[in-house]
């Protein structure tokens, strides 16, 4: 029988005839725009000029227009504030009534490039009060405006960034900006270096992938902990988890499927590139991947990805987990970030090219990241640090909590012959992959295998950040990468600026790099516990939970970088800190008062009944004159797990209690890590333990096999 959310067959469409169809984009413009507004939009996109209020008014009437075609009757500054999602706040175009009774529709370059949201209603760590409410949102001309349809209508989206009445940031937009800015400019510096006059413009691409799980809506609406944390604070392993396999690119469910079909037409429409879809490894769990773009763009693409997926889910009466840890004893989610830096005439200066030990440029631009990512390691590791992969990182499913890079055979090879004798002669070839069939083709083998444990892998043209959890914005991540290599490329061209023999001054430099910062460099195995006592011995830092990371951002260290590009200030810093320990306080805190709810109201209570009947049991075969000793034992085993799941839910009410009463934000964060978080531990075995025992109609709730296997 079918689900009234199914659908079976759906009408044909041509991907090329909807693809941005919602996007106010290049095509858009020039048809819109008078040329001479095109041309100063377009520099101004460019960053060579300030747009001015003329032409932007032109702009904002071209885009209202555009909008209301497609039924758009509102418009929004559409930001990405310190909370992990986004926010809006909708106008109409309506002006006031005439005396006729009649309105005009009208926007203006003023509201186009500036907004007024309140900003005490966001995180700031301190930098508003909660009396100073004005902030502004500020237009980024760079990632294209887009119509949203859904339930409210159309509303013309505008992409922003968001910062106070002082100026700081209060988004990942801005510091994202300002990070391309500062690698834009050092990564310029290191091509004319080369002799490079051509290429004006030096951008982060990247891709992000974004793991998720679905679970339906109904059997969600059940569990207390999915709806308020997101993830599942009790729940017993089922019969089959992923131990065979079969779920990683499985056939993929029609359900799922006519699910991720709506996903992609809206992203389409959005200008979102969607290319690859999958089943992942756990029941229940999928990725969705699009195709390269410009780190802004990417990232606001990102958070739309999770907006949509959201919202088409509902639609079919399922439910879209973005948790990074919504099942224990199965894979949980994360979202790899494939980052590459890349010029306006098509110069990815990630590309090693066929003999990269004769690849210069290259090879002086992967030592600027092998340096950079090994002097701040820690920060790296912050970016990816959130409360949901601590349950993730490390745990032999994801990256280690430990930063290494993969560099692969090829230019491992490279790399140890230019420590090893001082010069780097030859580079490993691809090969032949024989199938041993006559019908198949002998296909090209890559030079390189991949390592699927590495946090920071090189994969062909780009590096490969895996740590990133599926819920974060991939903005921080970004953020770092593109500071942390800017600092690389500057102090590299200081050195070779001006140098008389540049070819012998960048040899010696590529050769005291790779061996300055060869320690950050690891092919093996992640998961081993010889790669942690290695580690160790290394001297690489093993940050193993969101707490101990965040202290990262606000080492001195840490300021003198981002101060130095113009990226944060340390006010900025020491702001985004303490908002972190806010948010983990904050997620721990409604975790152990969702536990308390769920093991006092509904697993107790429903225990309790159980053993009642199974005490009623016990009596009446005795009365029986027959065995008891069965039902007596299950008795007391039940009876027992309880006794212990008591003990452990009086613990947490206490221990959560306390943890309030602690002022201090980064002591009250640690309190919640060390106490409450062990003792909700303590909670959930015995819990776990009767859920294995108690008859599936006490169980108060649905069960792992439940969400994983029936959607």
């Amino acid at each position: 029988m079918k689900r009234k959310d199914e659908k079976v067959m759906s009408e044909k469409f041509n991907v090329a005839d909807i693809f941005g169809e919602n996007v106010f984009n290049d095509t858009v413009m020039k048809e819109r725009l008078p040329k001479n507004v095109y041309k100063n939009l377009k520099l101004a996109i460019a960053g060579v000029q300030e747009l001015n209020i003329t032409d932007a008014d032109v702009i904002a009437n071209a885009m209202k227009n555009w909008a209301i075609e497609k039924g758009a009757t509102h418009y929004t500054h559409w930001f990405q504030p310190l909370t992990g999602t986004t926010a809006e706040k909708h106008d109409s175009f309506i002006s006031a009534p005439n005396e006729n009774g009649k309105v005009l529709m009208e926007f203006s370059g003023k509201e186009l490039i500036k907004g007024e949201p309140d900003a005490s209603s966001f995180p700031s760590g301190g930098l508003r009060a909660t009396f100073e409410a004005r902030g502004y949102t500020a237009w980024d001309c760079t990632s294209p405006a887009f119509v949203r349809e859904g339930a409210q209508g159309a509303t013309l989206c505008i992409p922003t960034a968001f910062c106070s009445y002082t100026g700081e940031a209060l988004d990942q937009k801005t510091p994202l900006l300002r990070s391309m800015d500062a690698v834009n400019e050092q990564a310029l510096r290191i091509l004319k270096l080369f002799g490079n006059t051509t290429s004006k413009k030096v951008t982060p691409s990247v891709g992000a992938e974004q793991e998720y799980f679905i679970v339906d809506r109904e059997k969600y609406l059940q569990r207390k902990d999915l709806i308020f944390s997101g993830r599942t604070l009790f729940g017993a392993m089922p019969p089959k988890g992923q131990e065979l396999d079969d779920h990683y690119f499985g056939s993929i469910r029609e359900r799922i499927a006519a699910f991720m079909k709506d996903i992609n037409e809206e992203l389409w429409k959005l200008g979102v590139s969607a290319k690859t879809q999958h089943n992942e490894v756990a029941p229940a769990q999928h990725e969705l991947a699009p195709i390269y773009a410009q780190c802004n763009i990417a990232t606001d693409n990102n958070q739309l990805m999770m907006e949509v997926m959201k919202k088409v889910a509902y639609r079919h009466g399922l439910v879209c987990l973005l948790h990074e840890k919504p099942f224990a004893g199965v894979n949980g989610s994360g979202k790899h970030n494939n980052w590459s830096i890349t010029t306006d005439d098509g110069i990815n200066l990630l590309e090693p090219g066929k003999t990269p030990h004769e690849n210069i440029q290259f090879l002086l631009v992967l030592g600027a990241v092998m340096k950079a990512v090994d002097k701040h390691a820690d920060l790296l590791r912050e970016s990816a640090s959130d409360v949901g992969n601590d349950h993730r990182l490390g745990a032999n499913e994801a990256p280690p909590a430990i930063i290494s890079m993969f560099l692969g055979e090829q230019l491992e090879d490279v790399v140890m012959q230019l420590i090893d004798k001082g010069d780097a002669t030859s580079s490993i070839q691809k090969g032949k992959l024989k199938t041993g069939a006559s019908t198949l083709p002998d296909l090209n083998k890559d030079a390189t295998d991949r390592n699927r444990t590495s946090p920071f892998a090189f994969t062909g043209n780009k590096f490969e950040f895996r740590m990133v959890g599926s819920s974060d914005s991939i903005a921080p991540a970004n953020v770092v990468l593109n500071t942390i290599v800017a600092e690389s490329f500057k102090e590299i061209a200081d050195q070779l600026d001006g140098v008389e023999n540049f070819d012998m001054a960048v040899h010696d430099l590529i050769k005291k790099l790779f061996t300055d910062h060869h320690r950050i460099v690891f092919n093996g195995n992640g998961y081993s516990d010889a790669w942690v006592e290695e580690a160790e011995r290394r001297g690489l830092p093993n940050i193993k939970s969101m707490v101990d990371a965040i202290p990262a951002l606000t080492t001195p260290k840490a300021v003198k970088l981002f101060e130095s590009f113009g990226v944060f200030t340390e006010a900025e810093l020491k702001s985004r800190a303490e908002i972190k320990y806010e948010a983990y306080a904050k997620a721990i805190n409604i975790e152990a008062k969702t536990m308390i709810d769920m093991a006092g109201k509904q697993i107790i209570p429903s225990v309790i009944s159980y053993t009642t009947e199974l005490a009623n049991s016990v009596l009446t075969v005795k009365e029986a004159g027959a065995d008891a000793s069965v039902q007596a034992d299950l008795l007391a085993e039940v009876s027992g797990y309880l006794k212990d799941m008591k003990a452990a839910y009086t613990k947490l009410i206490d221990v959560t209690a306390k943890a309030t009463d602690v002022t201090d934000i980064t002591e009250q964060a640690k309190y919640f890590r060390d106490e409450v978080k062990t003792t909700m531990d303590e909670l959930r075995a015995p819990a776990d333990k009767l859920e294995m025992i108690v008859d599936k109609e006490f169980w108060p709730f649905p069960s792992y096999g439940d969400l994983l296997f029936e959607v």
